[in-house]
This record gives C-alpha cells, structure tokens and sequence, in this order.
C-alpha cells in the first residue's frame, strides 16, 4: 500500500511538471503575440471568447490565459468588461487539453522524451522551448497511464475503500475534493486528469468524476484571484467575475449531474472520454447561456463589488 501511494504521488508530481514545462515552453514561443491577441482581439465578448479559446487551447493552461488577463486589466490595457469574453473562451479552451488527454498517444511517449532532451541542451531560446513542450507531452502521458495502472490497487485496499465508496455516493464530498485540490495544486487540469485515471480504472463512478470536474471549475478561480491581489480595480472586477462565472456555471450544474452523465455516456464508451465530454458540454453550455448577457454581468460585477472609497 505504502509503496502503490508513493508511486501514484510521485506520478501526480511528474504530471504537474509535464504540465508545467509543455504550457511553459508554448508560452515563451508565443508569450508577445499571445499578449497582442488579448490586447487588440477582445473589442466584443464574441471576439473575446474566439481569442480566449484559441490562446487557452494552444497553451494548455485556462489559469494562464486568466492571469495575463488580471494582468492586463490591472495596467490598464483591457477594461474589465472586455476581460468577460477572454474567461468565457479561456473556460472553453481548456477542454481541449482534457480531449488531449484521452488519445492513444503511447507510441510518441519515447520519441518524444528523447528529441525533447537533445533540443534542451540547445542555446537557442525557441529551440529550448519546444524540448520542454516534447518533454512536458512525454511527462503528461506516461503519468496518465501509471496513474490508471495505480488506481485500481490503490482503491481495492481496506483503508481506502470505504472513502471511495463515501466519494461515489455524495456528490457534495466530490464537489468539495475537485474545488480544494484544484486550490491546491492551482490546476483543474490535473485534478481532472487525475480524475479521468481513476474512471478509466473503474474506481469511481462517473456522477462523482463529474461532480470533482465542477468543483475543479470553482477551485481555479483562486489562481486569479491571488493575481489580482495588489491590482486596481479593474484587475478586482476581473477575479471577482471569474469567481461569480463558475461558482453560479457549477451551482445550476449540480441537480443536473444525473442528466449531463446520461448524455455523455451515450457521445462516447469509455469512462474518461465520457468525463472529457462532460467538461466540454458544461463550458460550453455555460459560456453559451452568458454571451449575449455579456455586458449586463458585467454590470452585474461592478454594481455588486463597488470601487471602495479612499
């Protein structure tokens, strides 16, 4: 048991690092044209989410894209109501990464890990980058398959088979799992792939995968909220909108847990693919039923969280 835990958090730890060097090494390539696009392509909330959605996408990272945007709004660059289509896209955009995740990418596990640490050791700025995204890719597979390989001996022992059994029969304890490790580690990304590991490996049962995948939603929000900590204003609104935009998205999702399993399970076979769904139909849905109430929410945020008077 002792040695099965050491080794799933070891692959949880190269998980977060693949993650973390595959939207690093995207990032540095992109980071000036990614900053122009936020700039210049957010004049509409329709405009802002086409440009969240690609820019998240293309860096794997929703958290990212929300930082960029707190740090935006907080010089002054984009005012806060253009920052509302850039988090409804950024929403989108990372479910591309979840997607991603459940294709057989085996056989370019090695490949990969190998051209990555030969362009590592390049001077080359652009050259050093895409290493780290070939490593980062290697990372995030082989974490992905050990995670599965680990999850059912994991689950089947005594000690942790009563939580698990407490974890698929309320939904409020997924809810809160996904939203505090997601606080934690400052990735849904991870906590959902991690999630889709133990699907895939039967241990947990979709309602409760998806249940974790909402409260992974809620739990991002922090990473730009503590961005904006220090900001002005603009930099506030934009966090607090974040917050408002997932915490309501999850509140009017969870009696419709029931409903969003029923329907993934008849897009696709397997449990991950079905919770990589799920995730896709949500955002979307969400982002959708916000649109064209865009400015109004935006009202909405400054009307509730008020510039304090000095």
């Amino acid at each position: 048991m002792i040695l099965h835990g050491t080794a799933f958090i070891f692959f949880i730890l190269c998980f977060l690092l693949g993650m973390t060097w595959l939207r690093s090494g995207l990032f540095n390539i992109a980071n000036q044209k990614i900053k122009k696009w936020l700039h210049f392509l957010t004049s509409t909330p329709t405009k802002g989410v086409l440009t969240g959605t690609v820019v998240t996408a293309f860096i794997h990272s929703s958290s990212a894209v929300m930082v960029l945007t707190v740090g935006l709004a907080s010089s002054g660059l984009i005012p806060f109501r253009q920052t509302i289509g850039i988090m409804l896209g950024s929403n989108i955009g990372t479910t591309f990464t979840l997607e991603m995740f459940t294709l057989d990418m085996n056989y370019l596990i090695v490949p990969s890990m190998i051209i990555g640490c030969i362009l590592y050791f390049f001077p080359s700025p652009s050259i050093r980058s895409t290493g780290m995204i070939c490593i980062g890719f290697g990372l995030i597979f082989t974490s992905i398959r050990a995670i599965q390989w680990l999850a059912t001996p994991l689950t089947t022992h005594e000690s942790l088979r009563t939580y698990i059994t407490e974890v698929n029969e309320h939904v409020v304890l997924a809810l809160l799992i996904g939203c505090v490790l997601t606080a934690i580690i400052q990735s849904s990304t991870v906590v959902t792939g991690v999630t889709m590991g133990f699907l895939a490996a039967g241990s947990i049962d979709l309602h409760a995968g998806i249940a974790i995948m909402l409260g992974a939603n809620v739990g991002t929000c922090i990473t730009a909220f503590i961005a904006s900590i220090g900001g002005g204003i603009q930099a506030k609104l934009t966090a607090y909108a974040h917050i408002w935009l997932n915490v309501i998205g999850v509140a009017l999702f969870i009696p419709l847990i029931p409903l969003l399993g029923t329907v993934v399970q008849s897009l696709a076979g397997s449990p991950d693919l079905q919770l990589a769904h799920a995730s896709v139909v949500f955002n979307i849905l969400c982002s959708i039923l916000v649109l064209p109430f865009a400015d109004q929410f935006a009202r909405f945020i400054e009307k509730v969280h008020p510039p304090k008077k000095s």
